[in-house]
């Protein structure tokens, strides 16, 4: 268990989204203490999929070339299905963050499979809703996680890709991704 914040911004489409992972990799942070939420597609006549190929993942779709990309950068990922929501990709720490929540079934009254994950880290249930929200109406999450410090920087320089929210919420003991 470790002391972990999170700082969440939240962008209205994934180039924007894509700025802001380019902007914190690119000023040192560890891809290990990121994450990316957005919704796989936009909705539309076309096949929405993904298949393995070795150490990456083939998407198809709108937006297949922005996941596919940043599926080989992150070390974990999650697609998954949400009512009301649709199709949702999580990448990075949240996404096993996720993963051992829905295998461990400890879901938050109210919250989906997403939520619980992103409630677990530490961050308000109201904050949550918005954040599902934003992602309903296809905007895009980008998280950095870790210490005050690291948080404060990451918020920082997530601040200068013009996210339509920035927060930073104090965490938790939660258990570090491995």
């Amino acid at each position: 268990m470790e002391l972990t914040n999170s700082v969440v911004a939240v962008f209205p489409d994934h180039t924007a989204a894509e700025e802001a992972v380019k902007r914190l990799t690119g000023a040192g942070f560890d891809m290990k203490t990121l994450s990316v939420v957005g919704k796989g597609y936009h909705t539309d006549e076309k096949v929405v999929g993904f298949y393995n190929t070795g150490d990456r993942i083939k998407f198809w779709g709108t937006r297949g070339a922005f996941w596919g990309g940043f599926w080989g950068l992150f070390f974990s990922g999650l697609f998954m299905t949400i009512p009301f929501v649709g199709h949702v990709i999580v990448l990075g720490y949240l996404a096993t963050v996720a993963i051992s929540a829905i295998e461990n079934a400890v879901l938050v009254g109210g919250l989906s499979a997403l939520g619980a994950a992103i409630y677990s880290l530490g961050i308000p249930k109201d904050s949550v809703l918005q954040y599902e929200t934003a992602i309903k109406a296809d905007g895009f999450l980008v998280m950095a996680h870790g210490s005050s410090d690291e948080v404060a920087r990451a918020k920082s320089i997530l601040g200068t890709s013009n996210p339509s929210s920035l927060i930073v919420h104090s965490g938790e003991q939660v258990p570090m991704p491995v």
